[in-house]
Order: structure tokens, then C-alpha cells, then sequence
């Protein structure tokens, strides 16, 4: 079912399971077994695109923000990455197998797609924070720690 139809959620396969052979399933053995046979939950590549209105805001705020030198030396820059410290984030995934970006080879493409810091440049890192309601302080421990574990010559206040 998740070869099939990609966007197919874990439940909704128990579900489906569960309907047919009458035996409940929970929704984890199924990622386990989707895991198992070389599938994995990854977000979309593709975004929705910003209307003109949000690409005039986005612009406006840029150009209220142009000259701010002292607040820019404030911020720490990422890669977008989110932290979710709740079970569900939102976002809308889908099963593919392990190499499938692999498997695309040259075909990206795109202003960027020629320069490899750009397109090559992402990187996942994983957070486990427990408990739950992590201070911003021990949150940031945990992000020096998984960040010297991906990249030990760089360092995030360093960036």
C-alpha cells in the first residue's frame, strides 16, 4: 500500500490492515516493517510556492532589516531546520526508499543545482531531548553536542 500510494500514513496501513485480516496492527510495527524493506517517512521535496504576497512581505521585511549591522551580529543562522519537541509536527511525509535521491544523479536542476554548497549543502541532524519541556539552554547543549558529531570542524557560534 505505501509503494503505491506514497502519502499513505502509518495508521491509515494498520487501519487497513486491521479491516481486512480483523487483527490490530499498531501503526509503528508497520513503520518498522516499511523501515525493514527499505522504506523510509521523508518530507516532500517540493513546497508549496509563495504567493506575490508573500514575496512582497518577505521583501519588505528584508529591506526594513537592510542596515540593521548591530541585531544581525545577534543572530545565529541555521539551515532551517525544525526541532520538534512533540510527538507530531505537521509536516506531510511520504515513503521512499534509501536511495532514491541517489538514484537522481544529475537531474537536479535550477540556479543553484551547479553549485554543490547549495544543493549539497543540507544536513539532517536528529534530536532525542527528554523531558519534553527542555530548557533553551540544555537545548543548546544538545545542538553542540550533535553538531560536533556531524561537522567537528566547524561550530555553530563560529557560522
Amino acid at each position: 500500500m505505501a509503494v503505491t500510494d506514497r502519502s499513505v500514513t502509518s495508521r491509515t496501513i494498520a487501519q487497513h490492515v486491521e479491516s481486512v485480516t480483523h487483527h490490530s496492527v499498531f501503526a509503528r510495527i508497520i513503520r518498522r516493517r516499511l523501515q525493514q524493506s527499505g522504506l523510509s517517512a521523508r518530507r516532500l521535496l517540493l513546497g508549496l510556492p509563495l504567493t506575490q504576497n508573500h514575496s512582497r512581505l518577505r521583501r519588505q521585511w528584508c529591506d526594513e532589516r537592510r542596515m540593521w549591522v548591530a541585531e544581525r551580529n545577534e543572530v545565529v543562522f541555521t539551515d532551517e531546520s525544525r526541532i520538534c519537541l512533540q510527538h507530531h509536527d505537521g509536516r506531510i511525509r511520504v515513503w521512499r526508499h534509501r536511495d532514491w535521491i541517489a538514484s537522481l544523479g544529475g537531474s537536479l536542476s535550477g540556479p543553484f543545482a551547479d553549485r554543490k554548497h547549495v544543493v549539497h549543502g543540507c544536513s539532517t541532524i536528529d534530536l532525542d531531548i527528554t523531558p519534553p519541556a527542555a530548557t533553551p539552554d540544555q537545548l543548546w547543549q544538545c545542538v553542540e553536542a550533535d553538531w560536533s558529531a556531524v561537522s567537528p570542524r566547524t561550530h555553530p557560534k563560529s557560522l
